[in-house]
């Protein structure tokens, strides 16, 4: 609460009357602070599991604002978010997770040295569980050939299983 003196000299009591203002500074002090917490928990709310994703030179998709990703890394273990997870149990955590349900999209990242025979496995258990919606996440880049692209592979190279 606040008080402020009386411009008028007829009443002595009312020298010291209330008034009602709401002082702001603490209420911007929280904010601020508030604002810079957010700001550092951000980027921690992401997923970190390392996985070397291919790239790919499609048109980039607008990512939804809380993504589900199920992750195949280089020894083909399996996790939501960056949870582990058993083959077995994959329908069942993802039906356990907050906000999931099977009409929104799983995004499936792949380590590129994943089998392709290991990639349709698990988006055939996945398919099986009534997660018909995947999407496959790739790195953004240029086509292979192109100036400043990758060089295509060598014959070589490209023969070998």
């Amino acid at each position: 609460m606040g008080a402020s003196i009386a411009d008028n000299d007829l009443d002595d009591d009312a020298d010291f009357s209330e008034t009602h203002e709401i002082n702001v500074t603490p209420f911007i002090d929280v904010m601020l602070v508030l604002l810079i917490i957010f700001m550092v928990a951000a980027p921690l709310s992401t997923v970190d599991l390392p996985v070397d994703l291919p790239t790919s030179s499609a048109t980039p998709q607008k990512k939804p604002d809380k993504p589900t990703y199920v992750s195949i890394k280089s020894d083909l273990t399996l996790a939501i978010g960056e949870d582990p997870v058993r083959r077995t149990e994959l329908v069942s955590s993802l039906d356990g997770v907050a906000d999931m349900t099977k009409d929104k999209y799983v995004f499936l990242r792949a380590d590129k040295s994943v089998p392709y025979g290991e990639l349709m496995g698990v988006m055939e258990i996945l398919r099986a569980g009534g997660y018909s919606k995947v999407k496959l996440v790739a790195i953004e880049g240029v086509p292979a050939g192109t100036p400043g692209g990758p060089a295509p592979a060598p014959a070589a190279e490209a023969a070998k299983p």
